[in-house]
């Protein structure tokens, strides 16, 4: 199955384009009711334009429309906090490029009377994308299979609660459906007598209409990841993957993305992130600025990875346990640096080095890694590629704080795994920022 994120976010695409469209079009009728060209004021509208989609991005305006149900007080809040934090952000810039501001001239120059007909037509682009009006019926989803491998599917949908579930129905009930399907039968089913019928039936219907597929190949699709439960035993070996290839052009394309970039943000960051980071953890407490932890690498192999120091100083044969929300253990300025991520900067120097990649599975404790592998399948496959600094898992899931959660991380890992390729390294990067920005960690 070919790696399916365009088709998620198909609407994402949509929306972007009718957002532009109707910035576009609200501009231009602008200038023909005052009646002059507004090319002298195009530098502006360029950097309004960009505000208003990248904060969109940022403050969920699209996000919103992968949700099962539209919340629509959310969706005009968002929006509404979109409108005015691209009025301030271009009133500052306005400021500081060219002071004194004139009020007036922000207004006359097309920021209010613009943007908000434009927020107007975003929340209608919206709410339409929704009702469907934009797009085609949406398919319903059945599953075809015994109750309790059905309940454990269905297991897989609950923990992202936010996509469309798959209905479970008795074979005699799925041959009644019309109109367009998806039909996950399980591969235990097709052998058996009693619905090999049902399944021919099924089969000579217009595909369009009613599509067949696996419970699996439904969950890569709809969910974006691959349950571990959920997989045959024998599922995907090394030599599948594009990283097992020593010479393979993508491994060494992604290395040398590593090690640019890498250098470029500790240049960036040290001056910015680091050193203040490092000043106030030593202002807090006057313990250690960095914590070194052995970690597993790629194929298992042990590493010692650098962090800036998020926790108090602790005994050095303190018991391992789960980090949990509101972890006395976390200083006051650790949690701000958990939630912002630029506790894991230091680890720019473990990329360098060629312990770990920019993109790629989080690197877990042995101690923590033993346990996880008793209860959870196929969990050393995640081995198989270089750890990240970030991942797949890290901008899909919370972060782990229990066995369940790491299954749930793990099936975004191997997900990363299948379909590693650069496209989806660089949505992972932008998710990132994104999180970062949103100071949104855990």
């Amino acid at each position: 199955m070919p790696l399916s994120w365009r088709d998620p976010r198909r609407n994402l695409l949509t929306c972007v384009g009718l957002d532009l469209l109707g910035l576009v079009g609200v501009l231009a009728g602008l200038s023909n009711i005052w009646s002059q060209p507004l090319t002298g004021q195009l530098g502006w509208m360029v950097t309004t334009i960009t505000a208003y989609l990248l904060l969109g991005w940022l403050l969920g305006t699209y996000t919103l429309l992968s949700w099962r149900r539209l919340p629509r007080w959310t969706l005009i809040q968002r929006l509404g906090l979109c409108l005015l934090t691209t009025l301030m952000l271009v009133a500052i810039l306005r400021w500081v490029i060219n002071p004194p501001l004139d009020i007036w001239l922000v207004y006359r120059s097309t920021q209010m009377s613009w943007l908000l007909p434009t927020t107007l037509w975003s929340l209608l682009v919206r709410v339409s994308l929704r009702k469907g009006r934009l797009q085609p019926e949406e398919p319903k989803l059945i599953l075809l299979s015994s109750k309790t491998e059905a309940d454990q599917t269905l297991q897989a949908w609950r923990k992202t609660p936010t996509r469309l579930m798959p209905k479970w129905l008795p074979a005699a009930e799925v041959a009644k459906q019309r109109g367009p399907l998806v039909i996950a039968v399980s591969p235990n089913l097709r052998h058996k007598a009693d619905y090999k019928k049902l399944l021919e039936r099924l089969e000579q219907r217009d595909p369009r209409e009613c599509n067949l597929t696996t419970p699996l190949a439904l969950a890569e699709r709809q969910l974006e990841r691959l349950p571990p439960k959920l997989l045959p035993e024998a599922w995907l070996s090394y030599s599948e993957i594009p990283w097992s290839m020593l010479f393979s052009p993508q491994r060494q394309l992604k290395r040398v993305a590593d090690v640019v970039l890498a250098m470029l943000l500790l240049a960036v960051t040290t001056p910015l992130f680091l050193l203040p980071a490092a000043l106030l953890i030593w202002l807090e407490d006057r313990g250690p600025i960095f914590y070194i932890q052995e970690r597993s690498g790629w194929l298992g192999q042990p590493f010692m990875v650098l962090k800036l120091r998020t926790m108090k100083v602790l005994p050095p044969h303190a018991p391992i346990s789960w980090t949990m929300p509101g972890d006395p253990r976390i200083t006051r300025i650790g949690n701000w640096l958990r939630r912002s991520r630029l506790d894991e900067l230091p680890q720019l120097i473990n990329v360098l080095r060629g312990d770990m990649s920019l993109i790629g599975p989080r690197p877990e404790r042995p101690e923590i890694e033993h346990e996880l592998e008793e209860s959870i399948p196929h969990y050393r496959k995640r081995h198989w590629m270089r750890p990240g600094l970030s991942g797949w898992a890290q901008v899909c899931a919370p972060y782990a704080a229990s066995v369940e959660d790491s299954e749930l991380k793990l099936s975004y890992d191997l997900y990363y795994l299948k379909y590693f390729s650069s496209w989806l390294d660089l949505m992972i990067l932008l998710r990132t920022i994104k999180t970062v920005l949103k100071v949104g960690g855990r």
